[in-house]
């Protein structure tokens, strides 16, 4: 953030509430331009959004904390905004996510999850058409040729002959067929421990702009395949189904058997792990951003677990082989 924004940010805080003393301190960044700010005044705090309207456009935002919040799940108050500035401000969800609550006290994850199914499927509930832009095949795609195109082209530095490319897209062709043909629900699509907060009620739920009306599976990928954190697969196994039996109980429109299920949830997972890979490479290669480095071997195994449990998948599997017997360091998931 620049110090022209920056004053200009103190200035709007300052002119919305005169005459109120106050401390503004960083909070949280993300992978995108936007940028947080927790405000203190006197006995309260907010949270100040700092979005660069040239880079980032409140209004999704603002549409989904209004629908979501129709569904009585925990999600910020808008308090005031500034549209042409970018700057909103919310209501404080504190600053302990599940990530930190689950590092530091793993015996939680059970209590956790429970309420992130509960309020996911609050959110599903509520889902209709036309209110959210459409997770169709042109999205999808575009999510899918992250993967050659930064992941593989970039930052592995391979270029694919015409036998390995007429492959993938062969196996994109067999994901995009299966996520399209899973019921539509509401998707954050960004559920996972670094925007689920540990607050009263639980969770906090946050980073919920870029939602949309898509599959069914994807926001329990992003809950259970965490980039960002690792459980054993029967652990897992064990939070999807209890998920798919409360969510069958309330009428959403999962799969009547549960291996039907779970073959949605993981062939989405393939979708979203090849994206991620694709997103932290452009993260690091055209942002500058290597934080994210760390965090791509797990993303890995999810993709390569995935893949050897389908025979549809095998071409797939075998592109990542070779990929990997041309650079060793793939594994790892540096370029250096």
């Amino acid at each position: 953030m620049t110090i022209d924004r920056l004053h200009r940010l103190e200035e709007w805080i300052k002119a919305t509430f005169p005459g109120k003393p106050f401390n503004l301190s960083p909070a949280s960044a993300d992978a995108s331009f936007r940028r947080y700010f927790r405000i203190t005044m006197a006995n309260d705090t907010m949270i100040a959004m700092d979005a660069p309207p040239e880079l980032e456009d409140c209004s999704p935002f603002l549409h989904v904390a209004k629908v979501f919040a129709t569904a009585a799940v925990n999600v910020p108050t808008i308090l005031s905004q500034n549209l042409a500035e970018g700057f909103l401000l919310l209501s404080d969800l504190g600053s302990t996510t599940y990530l930190c609550t689950l590092m530091a006290n793993p015996a939680s994850a059970d209590e956790l999850y429970t309420d992130a199914i509960d309020a996911l499927i609050k959110i599903q509930l509520i889902s209709q058409e036309h209110v959210f832009p459409t997770y169709d095949e042109p999205l999808l795609r575009r999510e899918l040729n992250l993967f050659p195109e930064w992941y593989i082209a970039r930052h592995l530095q391979v270029t694919l002959d015409q036998k390995q490319q007429n492959n993938l897209e062969t196996i994109f062709a067999r994901i995009l067929r299966n996520n399209l043909a899973q019921p539509r629900v509401y998707v954050h699509r960004d559920y996972h421990s670094r925007n689920l907060m540990l607050t009263t009620p639980n969770p906090g739920i946050i980073d919920f702009q870029d939602a949309v009306y898509g599959p069914i599976t994807y926001d329990l990928v992003s809950l259970f395949k965490d980039a960002y954190i690792h459980w054993e697969e029967d652990r897992v196994l064990d939070w999807v189904i209890r998920y798919w039996e409360k969510a069958r109980k309330v009428g959403l429109p999962v799969a009547i058997d549960f291996s039907d299920f779970y073959r949605d949830f993981e062939w989405m997972g393939v979708q979203r792990h090849l994206k991620v890979l694709g997103i932290f490479a452009r993260l690091y290669h055209r942002d500058h951003k290597d934080a994210y480095l760390k965090d791509m071997p797990l993303v890995m195994t999810y993709l390569r677990r995935a893949c050897e449990r389908y025979q549809e998948l095998h071409l797939l599997l075998a592109l990542l082989d070779q990929l990997e017997n041309i650079r060793p360091d793939t594994r790892i998931g540096y370029t250096f």
